[in-house]
């Protein structure tokens, strides 16, 4: 049994491959899909297999799915071209046969209004007329996210956001990582729809106090307005792209977009996710 995992060497993908190892899948039963083979030296030494491929190389995608029996697709992060981009993962998949389909969506996919969610849809869209099964790994926010802002919040005794008293169920990309290899190595996920989401469901406020714990310095939450957030955002040097996703992220935060009581990670990885305050300890210097 083949396992292949694409964006193998992305902060995601790094984690699958080292959580696939450490449940006991042989190095050469995985195939790490990689733009840069030279970022994959580490798991080529391991014995993994490590095959070039490009999102928007249809024949190499061709190439580097050939014999693979399961695949993880991992969304890419080239916003407003990943639906024609997972299209030609999905092509390549059915071309070479392979059985199963797990894909990173985002949470509520079919009904939030996240910006980043229309792209999600699509590719899950199209995974549903394919006739591959498929499982829809639907992830929360990643703690690790916020880690830029947590510093700037400790220094200025502010933590700035638009999310209101909306709560965020977020996790490690650890978590959410071993949640993918749990499906990819057991059996009966195909046609499932998991929403994955943190044990730890808390506000923004919420979220400030426990910085304030963890740092030992007082920081409070400053709720704005979308607007006012992203330009916040842009001053700080983000893309205007990303200062809109985030900003907006905000609000659907607010409308309870990325919040989730379903359970789905804690059974699938058989325990909690990992507390806040220990998820933001590498942000505390």
């Amino acid at each position: 049994m083949t396992t292949a995992v694409t964006g193998a060497t992305g902060q995601l993908g790094a984690h699958v491959i080292a959580e696939l190892l450490w449940r006991g899948v042989a190095p050469t039963e995985i195939v790490a899909v990689v733009r840069d083979p030279d970022k994959a030296a580490d798991l080529a030494a391991q014995g993994v297999q490590v095959r070039v491929a490009d999102y928007s190389d249809p024949a190499a995608l061709r190439a580097a799915l050939a014999g693979v029996d399961k695949l993880l697709l991992i969304s890419g992060n080239d916003l407003g071209r990943r639906i024609d981009q997972h299209t030609n993962v999905i092509e390549a998949a059915e071309l070479a046969d392979v059985k199963l389909i797990a894909y990173t969506s985002v949470l509520k996919a079919d009904t939030s209004g996240l910006s980043v969610a229309p792209e999600h849809l699509a590719t899950e869209l199209r995974l549903t007329a394919s006739s591959i099964p498929a499982v829809f790994l639907r992830n929360g926010w990643y703690w690790e996210n916020y880690f830029a802002a947590i510093p700037q919040a400790i220094e200025s005794g502010k933590l700035f956001g638009a999310a209101g008293e909306g709560r965020i169920a977020a996790a490690t990309r650890a978590d959410f990582a071993a949640a993918a290899a749990v499906v990819l190595t057991t059996e009966d996920h195909g046609g499932k729809v998991y929403e994955l989401g943190g044990s730890d469901r808390i506000t923004y406020a919420e979220f400030a106090q426990v910085i304030s714990s963890a740092s030992g310095e007082p920081v409070e939450y400053q709720d704005l307005p979308e607007a006012e957030y992203a330009a916040v955002l842009s001053a700080a040097g983000l893309p205007e792209v990303f200062s809109t996703m985030l900003s907006t992220s905000d609000a659907g935060i607010a409308r309870g977009e990325l919040d989730t009581d379903s359970g789905d990670l804690q059974k699938l990885i058989g325990r909690p996710s990992t507390p806040v305050a220990d998820a933001i300890k590498p942000a505390l210097g």
